[in-house]
């Protein structure tokens, strides 16, 4: 279901950004301010398969080693050390180092280098192993019978990805590469550390964290070449297009992350090993520390609760003014819209905020946009131009109508929208587009006979339903191939009921001094005097039935003395040539018998006298019943002559109170709004 006004998701979920953006800084700020005395966390190891012999020299080496390793650590505030402990041959030599992130203090890798060597003494994996590498987030611990130092190793190396994939990962990944190759450039020409961190804005709430580091005791080249090997070898295998990930190997690690994981490095080292803080300082130190953490709380809260509340009463508004236009639109009838309206924002997303690529129809008050909603459903939005003055009475018209509507052959409403100078409407989305595009299209699709006959007959049956059996009687003043849309199975769907009135159940026509339709498919009653019913309907139908069996438009002149195309099918019915006149694009076999039948329903739809039109059940049951015999059509009117509108017509409509002229820029519509092309996608 679509998010309703009431709802407001867009600003619901740019709320959530706001909180998050905030709690995002609190912690940042937690993080470095608070002591940074925490546990190492381990990551993963990797121990040889050969293994020395308990209590030999080599163990007894390795013992010396680690406790080397982690007393340096702890007592020469450094982040890399390596050492080499020699036996009397090389079978009893150990080879080891430790590197710590260069982000880090001095405590932290202290306790990540004694958290290591522990392991790897007491390991049931490692204890006895020859070569062994342990990798933690803030540190690695390497050792080996054979010296690896300033060589980089190929291997043994780990991936870790996170279980969670970026939406946009095309950009994402351009992004990431990108910086992380700046990153690895950085890190390599760091001559101290070997080690770099950069960021990259994926956008304007959220960023990309990237890491680098390699062993100090390789040059810059060999650095630059290792890091590139894990950026464009390992890192596309597991964890390009995910939120986050890292490929450590022996002499180099890269990292990257949706979020902050690593310190700033400027912030303030920590104090060399030997000088203690008094008592006193620390105590001061860490109030000063507890009274800031306070005062940063206190106001990202404060932030958070105003900004809920400017949220709440912005919503407020929002929802107080949608009622306003609602009651200055609909008056009484806004019970009757209760669940259809919808906001601006949740369109825009749908459409991908009317992204040119997701237009698929024109029409003259607008254009019309396929949509995905969240739930996954598509739609098809029909956006109204802001800048047009006309178009507002169809628009509430259409709305009030078709939400009262259901039928399988009539196009359904989902809801609407009115925000903001915007008048939007929200239909299903029919994927084949309209009949107008198949019978007339510049690819000129083509239909079979079976799928044209389906789309007759269930034409018929909607506009039944619109005359007998919906809740009111609807006349719909505007039938024609571009509002019959078709589905995937190529069932018609009546759609744009702008112009369609309700009459009585009981009332035979209405009357109108505002002539609304489409030339070519108006009666001569309803174009000439302005009188409308049932059988106005009936006629656009029946010109309609012969466009689809002939596949030309009655607003076109075929010969240079013709009256259009109902003249050209009588002329056929009166010469028993009814045959050469089915649209030639049919190319399998038929049934001639159902081909005269329904040309003989359009005729009889189109006679010039209202009343000997049979009416839409009529029509249905001819369609339906094959036994019926049906009764011989007489001359139809002729509302067009020589390809172009009659000139009373003409007259008429100028001298009408609609101000609009036939001369338009639409030579064949006084409705712009319902002159709308579908196309399939």
């Amino acid at each position: 279901m679509l998010s309703k006004t009431q709802n407001h998701p867009s600003m619901a979920s740019n709320m959530e950004v706001l909180v998050f953006f905030l709690l995002t800084l609190l912690i940042l700020f937690l993080n470095s301010s608070t002591s940074y005395a925490q546990d190492p966390n381990f990551l993963h190891q990797v121990c040889s398969k050969s293994s020395f012999t308990s209590n030999s020299t080599y163990q007894t080496n390795l013992k010396t080693l680690l406790s080397s390793l982690s007393s340096t650590a702890t007592n020469q505030n450094t982040l890399f050390f390596n050492n080499t402990i020699a036996g009397k041959n090389n079978s009893e030599t150990v080879y080891g180092l430790f590197m710590c992130r260069g982000d880090i203090p001095s405590n932290l890798c202290a306790s990540c280098v004694g958290n290591a060597t522990q392991r790897l003494s007491t390991n049931k994996e490692c204890s006895v192993s020859v070569t062994a590498v342990m990798w933690y987030n803030e540190c690695m611990v390497r050792y080996s019978d054979n010296s690896f130092f300033s060589t980089v190793a190929e291997g043994p190396g780990y991936v870790l990805a996170s279980p969670t994939n970026m939406t946009n990962q095309e950009s994402f990944n351009r992004l990431l590469y990108d910086t992380l190759n700046k990153t690895a450039d950085e890190a390599a020409a760091n001559s101290l550390k070997k080690f770099a961190t950069r960021e990259g804005k994926i956008s304007i709430f959220q960023n990309l964290y990237c890491l680098a580091q390699c062993t100090p005791d390789i040059d810059e080249r060999e650095c630059r070449s290792c890091l590139y090997s894990l950026i464009n070898s390992d890192l596309p295998r597991c964890c390009a297009g995910t939120q986050g990930g890292r490929v450590l190997y022996p002499n180099c690690v890269i990292r990257f992350e949706i979020y902050p994981f690593y310190r700033s490095l400027t912030a303030p080292t920590p104090a060399p090993a030997g000088l203690v803080p008094s008592p006193n300082s620390a105590g001061s130190k860490n109030g000063r520390s507890r009274t800031a953490i306070v005062v940063v709380i206190s106001t990202v809260v404060s932030i958070i609760v105003f900004a809920i509340c400017f949220h709440y009463m912005r919503r407020k508004a929002r929802k107080s003014n949608s009622n306003i236009l609602l009651q200055e639109n609909f008056g009484r009838e806004i019970t009757t819209l209760e669940g259809l309206q919808f906001d601006l924002a949740t369109i825009a997303t749908a459409t991908n905020n009317f992204s040119p690529e997701n237009k698929i129809g024109k029409g003259g008050f607008g254009e019309v946009y396929k949509g995905t909603l969240g739930d996954g459903r598509d739609i098809a939005v029909k956006r109204l131009s802001t800048s047009s003055t006309q178009g507002s009475i169809e628009f509430k018209n259409e709305i009030l109508l078709i939400a009262k509507l259901q039928h399988r052959n009539l196009v359904a409403l989902i809801g609407f929208c009115l925000e903001e100078q915007e008048k939007i409407l929200i239909y299903e989305y029919v994927p084949n587009g309209s009949l107008d595009y198949f019978l007339f299209g510049g690819q000129q699709q083509k239909l079979s006979w079976s799928e044209r006959y389906k789309i007759i007959e269930g034409t018929a049956l909607g506009v039944l339903y619109l005359h007998e059996y919906s809740r009111f009687k609807v006349i719909h003043r505007d039938l024609k191939p571009s509002n019959i849309l078709l589905d995937e199975h190529m069932n018609p769907k009546i759609s744009d009921f702008g112009m369609a009135r309700i009459v009585n159940i009981d009332q035979d026509r209405g009357n109108t001094s505002r002539i609304v339709g489409t030339y070519g498919y108006m009666s001569p009653e309803y174009a000439m005097l302005g009188k409308f019913s049932e059988k106005s309907d009936v006629f656009s139908f029946g010109v309609m039935v012969i466009e689809i069996i002939t596949g030309k438009k009655n607003a076109n002149s075929y010969e240079s003395n013709a009256k259009g195309l109902l003249s050209y099918v009588w002329r056929q019915w009166n010469d028993e040539t009814l045959l050469t006149a089915v649209d030639p694009s049919i190319k399998e076999k038929y049934s001639q018998i159902e081909v005269i039948k329904c040309i003989q329903i359009g005729l009889l739809c189109v006679q010039e006298n209202p009343n000997a039109r049979p009416t839409m059940a009529t029509v249905v049951s001819y369609l339906t019943r094959h036994s019926i015999e049906l009764p011989f059509p007489q001359e139809p009117s002729f509302v067009l002559h020589g390809g172009g509108m009659d000139k009373n017509i003409v007259r008429h409509q100028q001298e009408s109170s609609s101000g609009l002229s036939a001369s338009s820029s639409n030579p064949f519509s006084v409705n712009d709004m319902s002159i709308s092309t579908f196309y399939p996608r």
